[in-house]
């Protein structure tokens, strides 16, 4: 075997490290994840366990030396610069959109405009911020982020396995790795949160990654979309309903799916179960649906929607017999 192969341990263990270490040593310099009436945790919490998965993944990527162009580099670095900012205090929510935007619009100008043109360039800007974006609204439950992140790009990295693009595969299996470490401190009972460096870098990592397999013919664009598709599906219908009712978008709330099935009693463990179930569906229904016909794709497709849509209408309905009082 190559010793190539074993660089996902390498992530592994530096992630562990490092984020064992903020859990048994936490210092007052590091931020804490203090309950307010918008939290789903009652114990205040230290933030910070982003930093593992990212020492984990740029160790993996330094080793593998894949040739991510440099513009990802730049962005990654706006992108952590800014989260981790904000991680010790908090930002106005227009600057780090602002700065999310901008550092995609760098990254899509460097890989898609010369061959997909301005139009597919600024769909993939929009796509790419709203990726990191809510990647960090849906880090608000013990194991859900985390364990999206070992199961999103466990799958990037199996299908970039199949293509034939073993680097790839093994810096996508290094995050999940690294998302691994991280997840072991993080599953419920939580005793450490990743903070907005691990969320938006993670979210942003997604659309990069996932848009650079799709330039290199490894996957069809929509192959990421369904991979992530229960934290796409479940961050943009919300927004969508809270735009649609008046209520402010950018401000935080609890009107997340996942965060009314914590509130409704499944709690954060089977909460994350069963996201994780979800993801695993969908992640399966991708592989199979990438090399079979359109009409088997499509065929998946409505199906996966069958499924969300039906999921959707039962906690809707669970919600409103729950007799929860509504919150903005």
């Amino acid at each position: 075997m190559n010793s190539i192969e074993f660089i996902p341990l390498l992530s592994f263990a530096v992630s562990l490290i490092l984020v064992w270490g903020i859990v048994m040593r936490p210092t007052p310099q590091l931020p804490i994840d203090i309950p307010n009436e918008r939290s789903l945790h009652k114990k205040p919490v230290p933030r910070g366990g982003g930093l593992g998965i990212i020492a984990g993944s740029i160790s993996a990527a330094a080793l593998i030396a894949y040739p991510l162009h440099a513009a990802f580099w730049i962005s990654a670095i706006m992108v952590i610069a800014v989260s981790l900012a904000d991680d010790f205090r908090p930002l106005p929510a227009r600057l780090r959109l602002a700065v999310h935007l901008c550092a995609a619009a760098i990254f899509c100008f460097a890989v898609l405009l010369k061959s997909h043109g301005p139009g597919i360039t600024a769909i993939s800007i929009l796509a790419m911020g709203w990726m990191a974006n809510l990647y960090n609204f849906m880090d608000g439950s013990d194991g859900l982020a985390g364990g999206m992140a070992v199961l999103g790009f466990a799958f990037l990295a199996f299908a970039a396995w199949m293509a034939g693009d073993l680097p790839f595969a093994l810096l996508n299996v290094s995050i999940s790795a690294a998302g691994f470490a991280f997840l072991l401190f993080n599953f419920h009972p939580a005793r450490i949160f990743m903070g907005d460096v691990g969320s938006v870098t993670l979210g942003f990592f997604a659309a990069a990654f996932g848009l650079s397999g799709w330039i290199e013919g490894l996957w069809p664009w929509w192959f990421p979309v369904l991979v992530f598709s229960p934290f796409i599906v479940d961050s943009s219908l919300t927004l969508a309903k809270r735009f649609l009712t008046g209520a402010p978008v950018s401000q935080a709330h609890r009107d997340h799916y996942y965060q009314k099935l914590v509130r409704m009693g499944l709690g954060h463990r089977n909460t994350a179960l069963a996201e994780y179930a979800l993801m695993i569906i969908s992640g399966f229904a991708a592989l199979a649906a990438m090399n079979s016909t359109g009409t088997v794709q499509l065929l998946f497709l409505l199906l996966l929607a069958t499924l969300y849509a039906t999921l959707i209408l039962l906690v809707e309905i669970r919600w409103k017999k729950s007799h929860a009082p509504a919150e903005i």
